[in-house]
């Protein structure tokens, strides 16, 4: 299936301080690409940008998915689209039940992407449970409230989860690996590839190069100041390992 995420001259910002200079970036269902950069780049602000957080302000540019403008959607309209966002630092909400919270947004959902159609909760249980047994999580999950008393690892599988079972088409991924040990990496980084097929595209955001032995991008981006200056295949990711970010850095300034 064609289709693509294009990120086109987008200028942004939060309270009157600009953070995106010019952000240009096409990603094609079927591909991963990873954005890498300092703290502070503005990784995290393209992240939201694009998923529409009202904090964020647009100065100049466009996002498009299969060639039409989202600048104008909700966030909610913008999931409905295929979008998704895994957050760097989910939240935990306590007195919302994990699977009913799920449950209630794959339905509404549903209900966007199958106008006249109404969500099976079998279905939808079956789905739910399967995911659970790939991402070796303990079936108690269900019942527990959202993220409260989570691992780190637990948050990043949690946030996994909910990507597997609302099916989105367009992906970011906002720092997964963040506080992970070695073996929820793994774990993550299994899911990860899973997820990747023809059908979707995939923006992966990380600040260390770590992830990236378990996953291999088909791009490796690199941010400065709110800009893309460098990109390239993994083995610019493996450069930066060895380097550090302090070469594009005096390449660019």
């Amino acid at each position: 299936m064609s289709g693509k995420l294009e990120i086109i001259d987008i200028h942004a910002g939060i309270e009157d301080k600009k953070i995106l200079n010019g952000v240009n970036l096409v990603i094609r269902k079927g591909e991963l690409h990873v954005l890498m950069g300092p703290n502070a780049s503005g990784k995290s602000t393209l992240a939201h940008v694009i998923m529409g957080n009202p904090r964020y302000k647009i100065y100049k540019g466009d996002i498009c998915i299969d060639g039409e403008s989202i600048l104008d959607l909700a966030p909610n309209e913008r999931a409905a689209k295929g979008l998704f966002l895994a957050f760097q630092y989910p939240l935990d909400i306590d007195g919302v039940n994990y699977f009913k919270f799920l449950w209630n947004v794959y339905s509404k959902l549903y209900r966007l992407r199958n106008p006249g159609k109404e969500p099976d909760i079998m279905e939808f249980k079956k789905k739910f449970d399967d995911i659970l047994e790939k991402l070796k999580f303990d079936s108690a999950v269900s019942s527990r409230y959202l993220n409260v008393g989570f691992s780190g690892g637990e948050r990043k599988r949690a946030e996994v989860l909910q990507l597997l079972v609302l099916d989105p088409q367009y992906i970011i991924l906002d720092e997964p690996d963040t506080g992970l040990d070695i073996d929820s990496l793994k774990i993550v980084a299994d899911a990860i590839n899973t997820i990747r097929s023809p059908d979707r595209a995939i923006l992966l955001i990380t600040h260390y190069q770590r992830v990236l032995n378990y996953i291999v991008p088909d791009r490796v981006h690199i941010m400065i100041d709110g800009k893309i200056e460098v990109s390239g295949d993994y083995t610019l990711a493996q450069e930066i390992e060895k380097k550090g970010y302090e070469w594009i850095l005096e390449k660019v300034r």
